[in-house]
């Protein structure tokens, strides 16, 4: 089976929604893919879509600083391009990702993060146009308070498991995780919801009832 084009995958993916994928994956008996609704996007009109690159770190109080800040920076220097870095932050007061972070990881070419975290700067991230969904916002730096310990292996965030190598994709309603093993099923599946829900949406408009449209469509 040819290896699909990792552009042209995420290109398809940011082409439907999340909650397209969402209606598949509880269809494919996988109803806890859907990570925690307080992680949103930074501005209006921000999706995201590519391969997970799990990150996971832990509160750390007066941490050394260099020892710390090098770790970071060495993190970001390993997520890959077209990657969407996810971080598993485990902490409620620091922000975990600001603009200098944002304009590393585009510059190589990354996707976009999904943090559940903190994140600052967010007016210059805003104006950059690179794609952050994130649980709050903070002035409040993360170092020395915080450390990543591990990244490319697999995190859970409220309850949903995140491995690198998994799917993700976010837009305005938020952010859902595909298994790597589903994600060519699922999308040409999400594809198939989405057109359908064209026609039940044209039905409709031309004055359809909705229970004839269901009926016939089978959607709704």
């Amino acid at each position: 089976m040819p290896v699909p084009d990792p552009d042209a995958l995420a290109q398809r993916f940011r082409a439907v929604y999340t909650a397209a994928l969402t209606d598949v994956l509880d269809a494919l008996g996988l109803p806890r893919q859907t990570l925690p609704p307080a992680i949103g996007p930074l501005a209006p009109g921000m999706r995201v879509a590519g391969p997970a690159f799990a990150v996971e770190g832990f509160p750390q109080p007066d941490a050394a600083y260099e020892p710390s800040i090098r770790r970071i920076l060495t993190m970001l220097g390993d997520v890959p391009a077209g990657a969407v870095a996810v971080y598993a932050t485990h902490d409620e007061d620091s922000a975990q990702f600001g603009e200098l972070s944002a304009t590393a990881l585009a510059a190589r070419g990354c996707a976009g993060i999904v943090l559940d975290g903190g994140c600052r700067d967010t007016d210059f991230i805003r104006a950059q146009g690179f794609p952050v969904f994130t649980r709050y916002c903070t002035p409040q730096d993360s170092v020395p308070r915080w450390e990543a310990r591990e990244w490319g292996h697999a995190v859970e965030i409220g309850g949903v498991r995140v491995a690198t190598g998994d799917y993700v994709v976010g837009d305005a309603d938020g952010v859902v995780a595909i298994p790597a093993a589903r994600v060519e099923e699922v999308l040409e599946r999400a594809e198939a919801v989405a057109a359908t829900e064209n026609q039940v949406r044209d039905a409709v408009l031309q004055g359809m009832a909705p229970l004839e449209a269901f009926d016939r469509y089978g959607k709704f």
